[in-house]
């Protein structure tokens, strides 16, 4: 009986002096990664098991046979433990940080989605209003003239037109952002896709006087749907003119290679502010503080959800889109996926 007290006086000793070390190496590397922190506790174990079983061989209790055999088997085993030890860590290293951005996502999106309740909430409040204003005036007889009549028709109808618009984003958005809206993909032309945009913003564009000019050809073929990728080009189109001054150039351009093809809009808007580039795709972003666009213009102000589709769409299609400053706008790039046929 004295023999195990000793023993165990002795292993508590060696393995305890091991352990306070491996605790004063974990303080200090408070803040390391979790994969660090699990290889210095499981290898503090090993060694407290090593330094008990020398400390007790070191008093003769254990054969040197023995000893050798226990060395052998706390080797490998220590080798083992350590394996999985950085295995396990790396995995919940990449949880963690996992759980992380996603926890600051959904953050994100709270706060995108309550801003754009109370965007939307503005946006339709304003010309809701108007719309009430001008529905009683003409119902009560205040306005009789002809020409003003006509006028809060005009007006009625464009408001009706900017409400039933910002509608139908909010839908397009909720169905991208759901993933409730699938896409069948297949070969497309892109020069098909710019041709029909470029011939649907023409009349906008006249509107306002704004030149509208696109590469005739060479923007190659990708692997998209084009229905959707219409409404890219239409929602780039007409953010496009409505930025551009009159007697503006708004440009369509692109190209193909062996990854892909790529589309390009280019505006005189007078370029964006470096700080706002980040946020152009955002929900609601519009760049100014207004949120009441002018009810006159030309092409109507939309609910800042045209370029957060564009890009919900183009991932959708494993694409990018992006923006950077040009000489006297920005330019607008999108790029695509070459299709199958195209890239053998």
């Amino acid at each position: 009986m004295p023999e195990l007290v000793v023993v165990l006086v002795l292993a508590l000793a060696g393995s305890g002096l091991v352990g306070i070390v491996g605790l004063l190496v974990l303080r200090g590397l408070h803040g390391r990664s979790v994969t660090v922190h699990i290889v210095i506790l499981l290898a503090t174990t090993v060694l407290g098991v090593v330094a008990g079983v020398f400390v007790v061989a070191g008093a003769m209790f254990i054969s040197e046979h023995d000893l050798g055999v226990l060395l052998v088997v706390l080797v490998a085993a220590g080798a083992v433990s350590l394996a999985v030890a950085l295995w396990s860590g790396r995995r919940l290293a990449r949880a963690s940080v996992w759980a992380v951005e996603a926890r600051e996502r959904e953050r994100r999106l709270d706060d995108s989605r309550r801003q754009l309740v109370a965007w939307v909430s503005h946006d339709l409040r304003t010309p809701l209003a108007g719309l009430r204003a001008m529905a009683e005036a003409l119902e009560d007889g205040v306005v009789d003239d002809p020409a003003t009549m006509a006028y809060y028709h005009r007006r009625m109808r464009a408001e009706t037109d900017r409400i039933s618009g910002l509608v139908d984003d909010l839908f397009e958005l909720s169905r991208i952002n759901a993933g409730a809206l699938q896409v069948t993909l297949h070969t497309v032309p892109l020069s098909d896709v710019v041709s029909d945009a470029v011939a649907a913003a023409a009349p906008v564009a006249q509107a306002k006087r704004v030149r509208l000019e696109a590469q005739p050809s060479g923007y190659g073929l990708v692997r998209g749907s084009e229905p959707e990728l219409g409404r890219v080009l239409a929602n780039l189109l007409l953010n496009a003119i409505r930025h551009t001054p009159s007697d503006g150039v708004v440009r369509v351009d692109g190209g193909s290679d062996a990854t892909g093809g790529w589309v390009t809009v280019t505006d005189e808007c007078g370029g964006i502010p470096e700080s706002d580039l980040p946020r152009v795709f955002d929900v609601a972003f519009r760049g100014a503080a207004a949120r009441s666009p002018d009810p006159d213009a030309a092409p109507p102000g939309g609910g800042g959800l045209g370029l957060a589709i564009v890009r919900g769409l183009i991932d959708l299609h494993a694409g990018d889109v992006s923006v950077a400053n040009a000489a006297a706008g920005c330019r607008f790039t999108v790029r695509l996926p070459a299709s199958i046929s195209s890239s053998k």
